[in-house]
């Protein structure tokens, strides 16, 4: 789920066969998986899972990769003990399920993981990534939170809101052309959104032929067509956070 106004399904995509270079840790009421990166620059980003929840094999991938370029990173549980959502559930009982997980209302989960990035990590620069439902949660942060530096939010929208386009710091969003759960109209609303509210800088980039979860959730090598798309994608998540964590 990515989109608020229509929270419909999405695939899980290749699930990655990953142990990962970290550990998991308690951050206060919540767990969480933690690398440290192998030069300690004290910046670190929090990663946000999709509904797929922390333990997500493809989300600590993708943390990975980012602490191998200078940062701590933490995929906390933003779900806070609930279970994710199971791909063989029933579709069917997905909103209901949503509702107790609001990508919207982190707040106490995102203040435990800052002041444990600060104290525990001795993190003074922080961004935030967030994939599918955390792509909203990235794009909630960073309208909110003018402490976190950076944000990348990936093939995650928020509804219609006029309390949304007011971000606080540069955040770069990233789509995919043929995502069947973000419409391109509600991408170029976004656009237009941030061109009239927007003052910090901002990106909104929209990848070609590419389907929802593409960035972490399909492997690399699955298609050569889709592979030079799956490295940009990447590329352009890591050179926002250096430019602006």
């Amino acid at each position: 789920m990515a989109n608020e106004a229509n929270p419909c399904p999405c695939d899980i995509g290749h699930k990655l066969e990953y142990g990962g270079m970290g550990h998991e840790v308690q951050v206060e009421h919540i767990k969480a998986y933690v690398t440290r990166s192998p030069v300690d620059a004290g910046k670190a980003v929090i990663v946000v899972q999709d509904i797929f929840g922390w333990q997500l094999p493809n989300t600590r991938y993708m943390a990975d990769m980012i602490a191998r370029n200078g940062y701590t990173t933490i995929v906390p549980d933003f779900f806070v003990g609930q279970e994710p959502w199971d791909p063989a559930g029933d579709w069917s009982t997905f909103p209901e399920w949503l509702k107790s997980r609001n990508a919207r209302k982190v707040n106490r989960e995102v203040d435990a993981v800052l002041r444990y990035l600060r104290q525990q990590c001795h993190a003074q620069k922080i961004g935030i990534v967030g994939f599918c439902w955390g792509g909203v949660v990235a794009h909630q942060v960073m309208t909110a939170y003018p402490d976190i530096r950076a944000g990348v939010s990936v093939y995650g929208i928020i509804r219609d809101s006029e309390d949304v386009y007011n971000l606080k710091n540069p955040t770069l969003f990233i789509f995919a052309e043929n995502d069947t759960v973000i419409p391109l109209e509600q991408v170029s609303t976004l656009t237009q959104k941030l061109k009239e509210h927007c003052i910090v800088n901002y990106q909104v980039k929209t990848f070609s032929g590419q389907t929802h979860g593409f960035v972490h959730r399909k492997r690399e090598d699955c298609s050569p067509a889709d592979k030079p798309y799956i490295e940009e994608a990447r590329r352009n998540l890591i050179e926002w956070l250096n430019k602006y964590v």
